[in-house]
């Protein structure tokens, strides 16, 4: 049964939608209000304050606590400066991940890791033979995002110390908001300008209380995951049990991925010494991988002309898509699209796909799977860089 966040008094007054899900044993508000096109818009146009306390949240310290994170993650942490935050992946012994998440050095000898799963035991088991001290801070840290183009102005308003405003790219400093000491970092998954605030879970309403009071006259407002989902594709960013699953979860070989399969190769750090997975990421790297994960863009004439051809304008779903579908060259299936969505800001239609290497070249032309009044066609799309929308605010 989920439970509650520290926020949940606040965020359960403004859900007059009703609509909630599960997320990491948590009540997750879907969308605030009856759609949540309000909520994209604020992100995009102004700012939007989500919970995002069902992070999992691990403190790693010691003296050996950067060798020990070097060796689980494909990243070599150890390069990270004491105030910066690295994003990764971490995998097993054939190079599989098992999961994705950001670490902050938050002192020479003291970091943070967050991910999607739980993965304290996973981090234990690994543990032996290094002088290191992990503990779960999941229950006792709340955690916010704020995201959105007034993102900075309204933190600027609103905090007490750290120099904010001049925080820069995937980076992290200390403040304080109404009195509570609050770790703020420049990351977010929106691929906007935006910020993540860490408090202790006690003190989560007094924060809320003042981010929100300080946010009106910047026209933010609550977020839900529907909006998020939405810009996370915009963003071309993967998402677990979506875009690919854990390896400890995978029934069979084919399920897996590697972070070359994942667009994620240029956080893998394979010319050090040992770590997990190592030899297998090296032998992949110099042999190429068997799979590309890449943005299509839909063609919207075809796909107009496909519903028109059964007398009906085109329909979309209203929401981010979750439900994989074949993506083909030439009649033969080369992979599969594993999310997507309409682009309100961009106008045109996302998706995100796995297909084999030899078609993941942008600009190569496609075909997505389309049932219409439950017949299947194919509609072009086109091999596309991802982000598919990056502002030069969220580094600026």
């Amino acid at each position: 049964m989920s439970r509650p966040t520290p926020f949940h008094p606040r965020t359960s007054a403004l859900c007059t939608s009703l609509r909630w899900k599960e997320w990491a044993g948590y009540h997750a508000v879907c969308s605030y209000g009856t759609l949540h096109e309000p909520e994209y818009h604020a992100v995009r146009q102004a700012a939007g304050l989500l919970d995002v306390t069902p992070l999992q949240k691990f403190d790693v310290s010691g003296p050996d606590a950067a060798e020990f994170l070097a060796y689980v993650s494909a990243r070599d942490v150890r390069k990270l400066k004491v105030g910066q935050v690295g994003y990764g992946c971490w995998c097993d012994e054939r190079g599989k991940v098992l999961d994705d998440g950001t670490v902050t050095r938050r002192e020479e000898q003291r970091f943070r890791v967050t991910s999607a799963d739980p993965s304290w035991a996973w981090f234990q088991r690994h543990a032996r033979g290094f002088d290191v001290v992990i503990e779960d801070v999941t229950e006792r840290i709340a955690a916010l995002a704020l995201q959105g183009p007034r993102s900075r102005a309204i933190l600027e308003d609103v905090c007490d110390g750290g120099d904010v405003g001049a925080l820069g790219f995937f980076r992290a400093t200390s403040t304080r908001i109404a009195g509570v000491p609050v770790d703020v970092t420049r990351t977010g998954y929106t691929g906007d300008l935006g910020y993540e605030l860490w408090m202790p879970a006690e003190d989560a309403l007094t924060v809320w209380d003042a981010v929100t009071e300080a946010g009106a006259p910047h026209a933010m407002l609550p977020m839900g995951l529907d909006a998020l989902d939405v810009c996370r594709v915009e963003a071309g960013f993967v998402l677990m049990g979506v875009d690919y699953f854990s390896a400890r979860r995978c029934l069979i070989d084919s399920q897996t991925s590697t972070p070359y399969e994942l667009g994620l190769g240029w956080t893998v750090h394979v010319k050090r010494g040992p770590f997990l997975g190592r030899d297998a990421l090296r032998a992949e790297k110099a042999a190429g991988s068997a799979w590309g994960f890449v943005g299509l863009v839909v063609d919207w004439d075809a796909l107009e002309a496909l519903y028109d051809s059964f007398g009906l304008p085109p329909q979309l779903p209203t929401h981010a898509w979750r439900d994989a579908v074949p993506v083909y060259h030439e009649g033969v299936q080369v992979g599969q699209a594993t999310s997507g969505a309409w682009s309100p800001i961009l106008k045109q239609d996302l998706a995100l796909a796995s297909v084999h290497g030899r078609h993941a070249q942008p600009g190569r032309r496609l075909e997505l799977e389309v049932t219409v009044e439950y017949r299947r066609r194919t509609v072009p799309a086109v091999v596309t860089a991802t982000p598919f929308f990056d502002p030069e605010r969220k580094r600026g």
